[in-house]
């Protein structure tokens, strides 16, 4: 059986976009304020929020390789999600907040290239409640950071 792996390729340029970016900005280019009361650091938590999520996912799912997790989270839950963790993660000092979005990246990133195949073609199989694709995120993110400093 094949399963499609191109998301690991498009994991890995996303996350070399994220850890260039962050390598270059300033301490204070990071404390630069965002629409909607978010900063480029508390944006940078935000992908790192969301990666972890998906390691704490694929946590349960090692726990109970029968079950595969429940992704039954839908537009509206995503924002009061964003929403409440907003004042969390722009509290956190910029610099962690941009490191911490490299290392949960590299984490995540890892974890899902690793997956067996079966588990990849499960994860296919239910509708990928399991996001692999972790690039999405970051590229839609990392674009409004670059477009902010141009």
């Amino acid at each position: 059986m094949s399963v499609d792996r191109a998301y690991i390729a498009k994991n890995d340029a996303e996350r070399g976009r994220l850890r260039s970016l962050v390598s270059r900005l300033s301490d204070a280019d990071l404390a630069r304020a965002m629409p909607a009361g978010w900063t480029v650091a508390g944006i940078l938590a935000h992908l790192a929020f969301w990666d972890q999520r998906i390691l704490a996912l694929l946590a349960q799912w090692e726990q109970a390789p029968s079950r595969l997790p429940r992704n039954n989270l839908d537009e509206a839950d995503v924002d009061w999600i964003n929403d409440a963790s907003k004042p969390f993660l722009i509290a956190l000092a910029p610099r962690r907040a941009a490191e911490l979005a490299v290392s949960v990246a590299d984490t995540v990133d890892g974890k899902v290239a690793a997956l067996p195949d079966d588990l990849v073609a499960r994860n296919a199989t239910a509708g990928s409640p399991l996001s692999l694709l972790r690039s999405e995120h970051r590229a839609e993110h990392l674009g409004e950071i670059e477009h902010a400093f141009r």
